[in-house]
């Protein structure tokens, strides 16, 4: 499959982490101004205004450029990415994973590669980070629930720890789990109709295409633990829970695996779950999206087939009844 080379963002188009919290740090400084007078703020409050949180520091990781980058799209800023999100195993509201996630043990951390291969093997999540130069890939990012975001992701493709794992010519799909513990994750019983751990899978050659984004990191740092820390699936193409976090084990299989989502409301959520503006969500549309972090009036777009990655994936479902197989 030939897969386009974009034009890299520039660099000058992209704002960076360090500016952002600049930007924030000066508003909230400014703000406290307003409020109370700049005589009035000791050296203490000046230093809490001015300081980023520690809580939402990372660790710096080397990356390189990638021509599998998205362009032209403003970049949803760290604040919303980090507190407005799905990670239902530390609660169901979106801010509920940036307050429970901070005891995710992340190191160590260890992914089973088990199943149809040809040897079952451990990684050690600092193998897997020197495994490939890792990238900087912007994708567009769209959830089921017709909300979406532009994430600047760092990782490499998937395809290159599936080289490493030797899968058998009988293996057909590629299933995922995520981290589990009734202890760390103890919110997961807010909705106590799902079976835990979580599971996702996609059909080989889905998890094979260039753009299916093993993912350490966003914004140049490593992931936040709210966002599926240390590693997880980015899979553009398809709706957001598609792409499983914080993943402990990879198998390859030879039968369509059970999913989450799909498990449990296979008539809202299918296996494939590609988005498609002309399949709708039993309760609500999907033919436009609220793009988050936006103004209220800018908010409002249409949503493209593939979330307009067509070019790299449709022939992957030609004669596929892109309607029946959601």
């Amino acid at each position: 499959m030939l897969i386009g080379k974009p034009p890299d963002i520039p660099s000058s188009q992209i704002t960076s982490r360090d500016a952002y919290f600049n930007y924030l740090s000066r508003r909230r400084f400014l703000k406290g101004v307003a409020a109370t007078g700049a005589a009035a703020l000791g050296a203490e409050r000046l230093a809490e205004l001015v300081s980023p949180r520690a809580a939402l520091a990372g660790t710096k990781l080397q990356t390189v450029s990638s021509p599998l980058t998205t362009t032209g799209e403003q970049l949803t800023s760290f604040e919303d990415i980090t507190h407005y999100n799905n990670f239902y195993e530390f609660g169901v509201d979106k801010g509920d994973p940036a307050k429970n996630a901070g005891g995710l043990p992340t190191r160590p951390w260890a992914v089973k590669v088990d199943g149809l291969v040809q040897k079952p093997l451990t990684f050690d999540i600092d193998d897997l980070l020197k495994l490939h130069p890792l990238e900087n890939r912007t994708y567009r990012h769209r959830c089921v629930e017709a909300w979406s975001m532009v994430i600047p992701w760092v990782g490499y493709s998937l395809s290159e720890l599936i080289k490493q794992c030797q899968p058998l010519s009988t293996a057909k799909y590629v299933q995922f789990h995520s981290y589990f513990n009734w202890h760390v994750e103890k919110w997961a019983t807010e909705d106590a109709t799902i079976m835990w751990p979580y599971s996702e899978g996609l059909r080989m050659d889905e998890a094979m295409n260039p753009l299916t984004l093993l993912t350490f990191g966003l914004y140049g740092e490593t992931l936040p633990n709210q966002d599926g820390a240390p590693v997880r699936i980015v899979v553009p193409w398809k709706y957001g829970f598609k792409s499983a976090k914080s993943i402990v084990e990879m198998k390859f299989v030879a039968k369509q695996p059970d999913t989450t989502w799909n498990d449990q409301a296979p008539n809202e959520y299918g296996f494939y779950s590609n988005v498609n503006p002309n399949v709708d969500h039993p309760r609500w549309s999907q033919k436009t999206e609220r793009r988050i972090g936006l103004p209220f009036y800018e908010q409002r777009r249409t949503t493209l087939m593939f979330n307009g990655y067509g070019d790299q994936v449709a022939s992957m479902y030609a004669g596929m009844d892109l309607k029946k197989y959601y």
